[in-house]
């Protein structure tokens, strides 16, 4: 039976149960609302009670509060930091990935568990360890703290595995006939890399780049040691939040949050169109 034949039959059942098509089972209007309920308590309401805080004064104090020195400082610096993370990611990432899955070696599967270490690590354990080892008593005489490189390499730590765990399912599913069959017609490799792996790995690519964003732009664990705070300098926005909430002065804090929140957001569905766009030629 054709699909579209399915289709109809399908239709005509869920009308011959007294339902209109697209009408959702009992089950599944219970999940869906059970769904909805429980990210409105734990995202949406939060984020709401953030961005109501920021407002609290007004636009002229959200505007004051984010364009303040040292909290424009550390909004630049997080995300030009973020951004940086995410670039270097999607291509140190992929060529993980692309190792992984094409290549035999001993030691593959130790090195895939290294891969998921900062999933499971606590972050200010990952921010010990980066001291321990590029500190000023580290045992490569290298010393990042208070330095923007070591708060780089702290969020490159972190969102390691993101784009390397998005990649990795699409390249194990990769029609390798097709790379075969462009090589026996002479193509060279960068042209097999370009016109048949690229187009099918880039929405992969963009989504793992995406979630590493989002995540060098919130992050705080790893980099609250290894930056040591330095305002204008090292200070990451999320631990000047912190110092704002101390302070007691939490208009201040929600305002440079939501500002963040917003950019992450932009980003995401950027990247996102990004994504479908590429997925829609592959």
């Amino acid at each position: 039976m054709s699909l579209v034949g399915q289709v109809d039959r399908a239709t005509s059942s869920a009308r011959g149960r007294g339902r209109r098509p697209g009408e959702l089972t009992r089950g599944a209007g219970l999940g869906l609302g059970v769904g909805v309920l429980w990210l409105s308590l734990l995202v949406l309401l939060p984020i709401a009670a953030i961005v109501s805080t920021a407002f609290d004064e007004g636009l002229a104090g959200f505007w004051d509060a984010v364009t303040d020195r040292e909290a424009l400082a550390a909004i630049q610096f997080t995300v030009g930091a973020a951004a940086l993370v995410t670039v270097v990611n999607a291509v140190v990432g992929t060529l993980i990935a692309w190792v992984l899955v094409r290549d035999r070696f001993p030691g593959k599967r130790i090195l895939e568990v290294v891969i998921d270490i900062p999933f499971a690590l606590p972050t200010i354990v990952a921010g010990l360890v980066l001291i321990t080892l590029y500190g000023p008593s580290g045992p490569f005489g290298i010393n990042l703290v208070g330095t923007r490189a070591g708060v780089v390499l702290a969020l490159l730590f972190v969102t390691l595995p993101f784009v390397v765990r998005s990649v990795q399912p699409v390249l194990i599913d990769a029609d390798r006939e097709v790379e075969q069959a462009a090589a026996s017609l002479g193509a060279s490799g960068f042209t097999i890399f370009r016109r048949v792996i690229l187009p099918t790995v880039t929405p992969a690519v963009v989504s793992g780049a995406a979630l590493s964003f989002a995540r060098a732009l919130g992050e705080f664990g790893s980099v609250i040691l290894i930056s040591a705070n330095l305002i204008g300098k090292t200070q990451v926005s999320s631990s000047y939040i912190l110092k704002m909430i101390e302070s007691q002065e939490t208009q201040s804090a929600a305002a440079v949050a939501t500002l963040l929140l917003v950019v992450a957001v932009v980003v995401l569905v950027l990247l996102d169109g990004v994504q479908r766009r590429t997925a829609r030629r592959g």
